[in-house]
């Protein structure tokens, strides 16, 4: 079984980007699952706060998720044409301490997707996590992109997905980057 961690990088409960990853399930191929992750209750980074109380309990629950997985799935919305300061402030905290970005990071295949009400879907928030993953080790996935633009017309009011031009690419993209992580090394796995 190819076990895939998805993080929606907004804490919004009428997310666009909580909404794609849930309908990323319905495209998962056989032998897969898709494993919604949350960085709902992670503070801001604080080295005094590390120091004096280590790694939040939030933290560690979400690095042990992505330590046993095989890859993860980043749907990260676009603020001010960069990446969202709570899900940057997450992977910070996911970070710490340095050594286990090994464990937690290096080698994982990742895939970064989103979703925007602009015109240009998340294009430029995508770009900016590109230094970041390098920084880490990771193995991202370049076969495909999806950026959702006019978000508010792709999903109803209840976050169902509707449209079905978005359905195509988003069945195309999982399935793709689900064959790329299939056949890459598996991460180490060691528990935290």
């Amino acid at each position: 079984m190819t076990k895939i961690l998805g993080i929606s990088g907004s804490l919004r409960t009428r997310s666009f980007n909580t909404a794609l990853l849930r309908a990323t399930v319905a495209h998962l191929p056989d032998g897969s699952e898709l494993e919604i992750g949350s960085i709902e209750g992670i503070p801001l980074y604080d080295g005094d706060l590390e120091e004096a109380d280590g790694v939040p309990d939030a933290v560690q629950r979400l690095k042990a998720r992505i330590s046993r997985s095989d890859g993860l799935l980043l749907v990260t919305p676009e603020y001010n044409n960069s990446m969202p300061g709570v899900l940057k402030n997450a992977v910070d905290w996911l970070s710490r301490p340095p050594q286990d970005i090994s464990t937690v990071f290096r080698g994982r295949p990742v895939a970064v997707i989103g979703a925007s009400p602009g015109g240009f879907g998340t294009i430029l928030a995508q770009n900016a996590w590109l230094p970041v993953l390098r920084t880490l080790g990771m193995r991202p996935w370049f076969g495909g992109r999806l950026q959702v633009s006019r978000a508010h017309k792709v999903f109803d009011d209840s976050g169902t997905l509707v449209d079905e031009g978005v359905r195509t690419q988003l069945d195309a993209y999982v399935k793709g980057f689900i064959d790329f992580v299939r056949s890459a090394p598996s991460p180490s796995r060691p528990s935290l």
